[in-house]
C-alpha cells in the first residue's frame, strides 16, 4: 500500500508504460485523425488498416532492389571488377563480352527465382486480404472484405472462421459469453483456449441495435508483439473495467464451439501482434554463400600485395623505354599499368 502510494505521488515512474492507445467503438472518423511520424517530416495514419503486405518487390522496384541484393554477394563484386578490368585492351586477356555473359546469365536466373517467390507472396497477400467478414455498417452487420476492417469496427464471426484483427471479445452465443479459440497457427498448440467478455458487454450488447449503439472507449497498451499479455480498460456508461488477455481474440485464431461471437477491432493489420512477430523480410544467405564471401576476400587480399610491386616494377620498365624510343603508345601503356 505504501509502495503504491509513493507510485501514485510520482516519486519514481510506474512500473508499466502508460496507456496511449485509444479506441472508440464505431466511430471511424475519430481514428483518421491521428497521424504519427515514421520518416523525417513524413506522417501516416496512426491506426493501421487491416490489410497486409508480405511481398518484398513491386513492379517499380524489384530491378533495383533486387540487384542490390544479389550485389551484396561478394563474387558478383569481383567479377564485376574483373570485366572492367578486360575492358581496357592494353591488359586485356579475354573479350570483356565474354565474362559479362555467365555473369548476366546468374543475375537473370536468380532475379526470376526471387520473383517467382515473390509472386507467391502477393497471391497469398491477396487471398488474406480479400476473406470475407461480417462488419457492422450503420445498424446492420453487412459482408466485406477483411482489408475493410478498421479500428473500432464491430465484427461478427461465424463457426470455423478465422479471427481478422486483435479485438476485444463482446459478447458469444455460448453461455456468459464463453468463446473457445484454436491457435494452432500463433504457438502450435492444438488444444483449444476459452476468452471470455466482460459480464457488462454480455448482458447489454444482446441486438444489432445495442451492438450499433455501443460507444464504449478502450484504452490500452501500443501495440506490441507479447503474444499472451495485453492490459487495458473499457470506459462505457460511466464505468471503468479492467481487460487482460482473456478478453482479447488474437488475428490468426480460429473460431471452434461457438456458433457466434462479436468483437471490438483494437489492433489491425502489422499492428496485430501476430504481425509485429513477424518482422520484416531478411535477405536470407546460405553458409556456402558466407564461405564463398570470405574466400572472396581472402583471394582478394592475398592477390593485392604482390600485384602492386609487381605494377610498380612495370611502371617503371615502361616508363625508361618509352622515354628512350619516344613511343607515346608505349608510354601511355607503361602509365595505364
Amino acid at each position: 500500500g505504501g509502495s503504491l502510494a509513493l507510485m501514485r505521488a510520482g516519486e519514481y515512474p510506474l512500473a508499466f508504460p502508460a496507456f496511449t492507445w485509444e479506441v472508440r467503438a464505431n466511430d471511424r472518423n475519430y481514428h483518421k485523425q491521428f497521424k504519427k511520424r515514421f520518416a523525417f517530416c513524413l506522417t501516416k495514419q496512426k491506426y493501421a488498416g487491416n490489410a497486409i503486405k508480405t511481398a518484398k518487390y513491386n513492379i517499380f522496384t524489384f530491378l533495383p532492389l533486387n540487384l542490390y541484393e544479389q550485389f551484396h554477394r561478394m563474387a558478383n563484386i569481383y567479377f564485376v571488377f574483373v570485366i572492367l578490368l578486360q575492358t581496357a585492351p592494353e591488359i586485356a586477356t579475354l573479350p570483356w563480352y565474354t565474362l559479362l555473359f555467365p555473369l548476366s546469365c546468374l543475375l537473370i536466373i536468380r532475379g526470376l527465382r526471387d520473383l517467382v517467390d515473390d509472386i507467391g507472396r502477393h497471391q497469398s497477400d491477396r487471398n488474406i486480404n480479400s476473406r470475407p467478414c461480417e462488419i457492422l455498417s450503420g445498424k446492420s452487420f453487412r459482408w466485406q472484405k477483411w482489408r475493410d476492417i478498421c479500428v473500432g469496427d464491430i465484427v461478427r464471426l461465424h463457426k470455423e472462421s478465422f479471427v481478422p484483427a486483435d479485438m476485444l471479445l463482446l459478447c458469444s452465443s455460448e453461455p456468459s459469453s464463453l468463446c473457445y479459440v484454436e491457435t494452432v497457427d500463433i504457438d502450435g498448440e492444438t488444444n483449444l483456449k476459452f476468452r471470455q467478455a466482460l459480464l457488462v458487454t454480455h448482458q447489454e450488447l444482446v441486438r444489432e441495435e445495442s451492438m450499433a449503439a455501443f460507444d464504449g472507449e478502450v484504452t490500452c497498451e501500443e501495440p506490441n508483439s507479447r503474444m499472451h499479455s495485453f492490459t487495458g480498460t473499457l470506459a462505457w456508461r460511466g464505468e471503468t473495467y479492467p481487460l487482460d488477455s482473456e478478453r482479447i481474440l488474437l488475428r490468426g485464431c480460429r473460431l471452434r464451439n461457438t456458433d457466434v461471437c462479436y468483437g471490438l477491432v483494437i489492433y489491425a493489420g502489422f499492428d496485430s501482434k501476430i504481425m509485429r512477430n513477424c518482422g520484416k523480410i531478411k535477405r536470407k544467405k546460405t553458409k556456402l554463400e558466407h564461405m564463398m564471401d570470405r574466400l572472396v576476400i581472402i583471394v582478394s587480399v592475398v592477390q593485392t600485395p604482390p600485384g602492386l610491386p609487381a605494377s610498380w616494377g612495370c611502371l617503371q620498365v615502361f616508363s625508361r623505354e618509352a622515354a628512350c624510343l619516344g613511343d607515346a603508345d608505349f608510354l601511355k601503356i607503361a602509365i595505364f599499368c
